[in-house]
């Protein structure tokens, strides 16, 4: 099923109601089973798909832009008795791995915004979960900075995704459970074998939730925490609204999309595709004013708003595709000049960086080798510069008569777009060597010839005239000839040298995990724990560990 558009609108929810009085806003979600769409699965007790995901993302992510006066945020449920069931069953059930996986993909960077809105934009988020929290329900809840469960002696919360269903909790319950509410690790065994879940006062103690109310009391307590999350969070004097217009962007045949400075153009036989970027002819505006006046239409920023929607479009629409060409043509000058405005102090400046991070990491976790192609013409710079350093493999032209092949270095690349890994992508590529990361940094604002750029560790190849053509081809083909499950493995653990963190583990280990059990015949066989799920017979598993 191909998926049309990955944005929303609130006047278009189905699932979700949006509201804010003053600096709380509150998210309803309300999940409408028959929601008219042809999908083959009931949407019942809250439980989710992708595309109340997407609604879900489109709020969190307008409410930076569009409500910067928001404080707190407060997650509920519009139903009774029932926060969330979490991610519907007959839907996965019904789905090909490949969907699976992109969706708890998807899921997880969600998840991954919420907790990003808490830590950079000032805007904290309280769970109020009115009833039960169960599976991706307890994740979304794990995802808040608090989580407030409400005692009316059936509400409980769990991850029963091992005894149930026979596979893993899919957007980081485990990790969050552990890492981020630090619950000890035998209870944190116990509860995530626990089908049934833990309520009240003992989910207080395992520390599985902040606190727990009587119903009579429920809705009084959670404002009182909103307040409280509104009042410790620290907002920004300058911040001014800025409406979140979708993104533009023509569909050609066969797939092709054209947004304004970048093309995605497919090649479905050769399970390839290139990203080009187009950089404008000069830089646009001087001062951070003019360029929040131009809002979502400021060229980086509806730019890297484009590669966002180019990426999730590769990854549910076409995922035979397996290698992705970049290219960024045009000035470099004009890059640098645009990262000069970007590393201003203003809200605006500030929130475009941290959207530009946040699609940054989404290339990292893409399911796609990427190669980055620097010829003549090409403006890796800056903010663009770190889409070679987040491709698998770098070719640049040696060009021997110096003819408008160059690199270049920003301050940008010294710290505003880290990895889910914590590090910068230099600090990555060049792992324990802060001499050669210092090197690099010491030619910020540097057109960098070839030679200069492959001394300095930004490159992988450097072929000259003669044989540029025949071993850009070659790469790419042979790229294309391998297994496309080798490659994701072997990508995911190349990718993130370094320090382990939370983000790191759910897109690496839990990805992993969850790749390799969606498809074992104990989650999706016949008589598999999903297959079986709701049904009058058990699942039926092999009993070998391996």
């Amino acid at each position: 099923m191909a998926i049309e558009s990955f944005e929303s609108h609130p006047s278009r929810y189905t699932h979700w109601k949006l509201s804010v009085d003053g600096d709380i806003a509150t998210l309803v979600m309300d999940v409408q089973e028959g929601d008219g769409s042809e999908r083959p699965y009931i949407l019942k007790l809250n439980s989710y798909d992708l595309f109340v995901d997407i609604e879900l993302a489109d709020a969190v992510e307008r409410l930076r832009w569009e409500h910067p006066e928001v404080r707190a945020v407060v997650v509920t449920s519009g139903k009774d008795r029932v926060f969330c069931a979490g991610a519907n069953i007959p839907m996965l059930a019904s789905s090909d791995h490949a969907f699976k996986v992109n969706f708890c993909r998807f899921t997880n960077e969600t998840r991954l915004a919420i907790e990003d809105a808490s830590a950079t934009a000032g805007q904290g988020y309280v769970c109020a979960a009115n009833g039960v929290a169960s599976g991706g329900g307890y994740e979304l809840a794990l995802a808040c900075d608090e989580i407030l469960l409400v005692d009316d002696r059936s509400s409980a919360v769990s991850l029963p995704e091992v005894p149930l269903l026979g596979v893993l909790p899919g957007t980081g319950g485990l990790t969050r459970v552990v890492d981020k509410r630090k619950v000890r690790r035998d209870l944190a065994d116990h509860f995530s074998s626990l089908a049934e879940g833990i309520r009240g006062s003992r989910a207080v103690k395992y520390k599985l939730i902040d606190a727990t109310y009587k119903l009579s009391r429920f809705d009084a307590k959670v404002a009182e925490h909103a307040r409280a999350m509104a009042d410790r969070m620290v907002g920004r004097a300058d911040a001014q609204p800025v409406p979140m217009t979708p993104v533009e962007v023509e569909v050609g045949e066969g797939g092709d999309r054209h947004y304004p400075g970048l093309t995605l153009a497919l090649s479905p036989e050769a399970r390839t595709a290139e990203i080009t970027i187009t950089l404008p002819d000069d830089a646009g505006p001087t001062d951070a004013a003019g360029a929040q006046a131009q809002g979502m239409a400021w060229w980086p920023l509806a730019t890297f708003r484009a590669l966002n929607d180019a990426l999730m479009h590769l990854r549910f629409n076409h995922r035979p595709i397996g290698t992705v060409v970049l290219r960024v043509v045009g000035d470099p000058k004009v890059a640098l000049a645009a990262d000069a405005l970007l590393a201003q102090d203003t809200w605006f400046t500030t929130e475009a960086r941290h959207a530009i991070r946040r699609i940054l990491k989404k290339v990292d976790v893409t399911a796609k080798t990427f190669i980055a192609l620097v010829d003549q013409g090409s403006a890796f710079a800056g903010s663009f510069l770190e889409l070679a350093l987040a491709a698998d493999r770098v070719f640049m032209l040696d060009d021997a008569d110096g003819d408008g092949v160059h690199l270049a270095v920003s301050p940008l690349n010294g710290g505003a777009y880290p990895m889910g890994n914590g590090l910068t992508r230099l600090q990555t590529r060049f792992l324990d060597d802060a001499a050669a990361v210092e090197a690099v940094m010491a030619r910020a604002g540097e057109l960098l010839e070839t030679q200069d750029a492959d001394e300095l560790g930004l490159v992988t190849f450097a072929p000259d005239d003669i044989d540029w053509d025949d071993e850009v081809r070659l790469a790419i083909e042979e790229r294309a000839s391998l297994s496309p499950d080798a490659l994701t493995g072997m990508e995911a653990n190349l990718r993130f040298a370094g320090p382990e963190t939370l983000e790191t583990k759910i897109f690496g280990r839990l990805s992993a995990w969850q790749n390799w059990i969606f498809q074992r015949p104990n989650a999706v066989g016949p008589a598999g724990a999903l297959k079986s799920f709701g049904g009058p017979t058990q699942p039926v598993f092999g009993w070998e560990r391996t």
